[in-house]
């Protein structure tokens, strides 16, 4: 399917995705450091997927998507948080109007007859979450359901969980790597529920490099032949400037708003250690001049300090994770205006049990991860959240929890303008490319109407968040309401 790995694409890109037993990974490992041949591994690991069958996984969302609203709908009585400032506002009146927020006003606007009205008793209301750097097709599944299973179950399932990412109250995603374009087009479409969706296609890798799943079988690489990874949209590889720029220019022709590149090496790839290096400068500006060409930008994976910096020689705009990177190149990503895209792992909670090298590569990505944030915070640079929680329907609910992990570092405000408001500034980055021209993050007039009502103050009390069934109240999207239990 997508790769025989311990922690595909991405998702393989780290320690954080969710392999569901601890058996079920060594076993992973030691088949592919045997070098089985693709046919051998799935059969070897179809009795474990039959016993790791979801429990009650829904194949189908639980209701049908909301239709248009007909008429406006005028909020009330409630304090703002407007994803830009750390003070909640009072006294005003918010009324949304199609798919936008029309007006923001001290005083009662005049409304159309019909208008609904939602009194939200003194509550607070606040823009729609938004996660950078989440996988919509293998978010709930168990690695060895994806490896076996029939694509068109792969993505039935990843509609049952963009239903469940939108009612934990994140209304867009950007997607790190996998083929999640279908899915984008069936929520745009109003066809199921789900957040939006800024797709990277299939992540671009090197051979040797984190996302290289295939067997030492399969080598060497000849003519056309390509795994199935690379033939279901999970991961690609490139080897030379070419390559890249023809794979980078497929993903733009499936519709992905950036791309993602692997720029070092991998906590779940077995034989991709955290300090390789995937690709030469010349190779990473390939893609980042074909992504200029396109308008939009490249975020590379990288976790070392020299993957980091080469991909800011190359041009990168932004880098994903960067745990392990020195003061220096902290200093060289504010001074270049680089973004951060980092998730604050703090425990073996928000991860898989893994062993041997993998475990070991887990540990010093755990170690890292204060020092990371802290030279984030010294020296200013942009960062933005995302939670990159993979292959496990439990630890997906815990979105909203990673969220409040950055209390060790910020604010409750603080960590609530990173995944609103500056989420929203790093999405306009694909320029042209944004299937969503628009603010998102704010509320602010002229904005997406994307808003929570939320059942206490989160600017003081965070965990809120993190029992988004209790205290999300109303969740709306696009001016769509998703959820409303003001009544209950």
């Amino acid at each position: 399917m997508f790769s025989r790995k311990p922690g595909d694409k991405e998702g393989a890109n780290h320690p954080f995705a969710c392999f569901c037993q601890k058996s079920e990974i060594e076993f992973l490992n030691n088949r592919i450091s045997a070098g089985l041949t693709r046919r051998g591994f799935v059969t070897g690991m179809a009795a474990s997927a039959l016993m790791l069958i979801l429990p009650k996984l829904a194949s189908a969302q639980t209701a049908p998507p909301p239709a248009n609203p007909t008429h406006p709908i005028l909020f009330t009585n409630f304090r703002l948080f407007d994803g830009k400032s750390a003070t909640l506002r009072e006294g005003l009146f918010l009324l949304v109007d199609g798919n936008r927020i029309r007006t923001l006003t001290q005083s009662k606007p005049a409304v159309p007859d019909g208008t609904q009205v939602i009194d939200c008793g003194g509550r607070v209301v606040m823009p729609g979450l938004i996660d950078m750097h989440w996988h919509t097709i293998i978010a709930a599944l168990p690695l060895p359901v994806v490896l076996t299973a029939d694509i068109a179950y792969v993505h039935l399932a990843a509609s049952a969980e963009a239903e469940r990412t939108l009612m934990r109250g994140f209304t867009t995603v950007r997607d790190a790597g996998g083929p999640a374009f279908a899915l984008k087009q069936a929520i745009d479409e109003g066809l199921i529920s789900g957040p939006r969706i800024y797709p990277s296609g299939a992540m671009i890798t090197t051979t040797g490099g984190h996302g290289d799943f295939r067997s030492l079988t399969d080598l060497p690489r000849s003519g056309a032949r390509i795994s199935s990874s690379e033939q279901t949209g999970g991961s690609i590889v490139a080897d030379s400037a070419d390559e890249v720029r023809l794979r980078v220019r497929e993903q733009f022709l499936q519709g992905a708003s950036q791309i993602k590149l692997v720029g070092s090496g991998g906590v779940s790839t077995p034989r991709s250690p955290l300090d390789m290096l995937t690709f030469t400068e010349p190779q990473l500006r390939a893609a980042v001049e074909t992504a200029a060409d396109w308008g939009t930008y490249v975020m590379v994976h990288a976790y070392v300090s020299h993957a980091v910096q080469r991909a800011i020689a190359a041009g990168a705009q932004c880098i994903e994770h960067a745990h392990l990177m020195d003061d220096a190149t902290a200093s060289l990503m504010a001074k270049n205006g680089t973004w951060l895209s980092i998730q604050p792992f703090v425990s073996e909670e928000d991860t898989v049990p893994l062993s041997g090298p993998s475990r070991e590569k887990m540990l010093a990505v755990f170690a890292g991860t204060n020092n990371a944030y802290t030279l984030a915070k010294k020296h200013g640079i942009k960062t933005a959240f995302g939670s990159d929680l993979l292959f496990s329907a439990a630890l997906a609910t815990r979105q909203g929890t990673m969220l409040t992990h950055l209390l060790r570092w910020y604010s409750a405000a603080e960590a609530l303008k990173m995944a609103t408001g500056a989420n929203g500034q790093l999405l306009e980055l694909s320029g042209p490319r944004n299937p969503y021209p628009g603010k998102l993050g704010v509320i602010e007039e002229g904005a997406f109407a994307d808003l929570l009502l939320v059942d206490g103050n989160p600017v003081e009390n965070l965990a809120l968040v993190a029992d988004p069934a209790r205290n999300l109240l109303v969740i709306m999207k696009d001016g769509k309401i998703y959820k409303n239990t003001l009544n209950a």
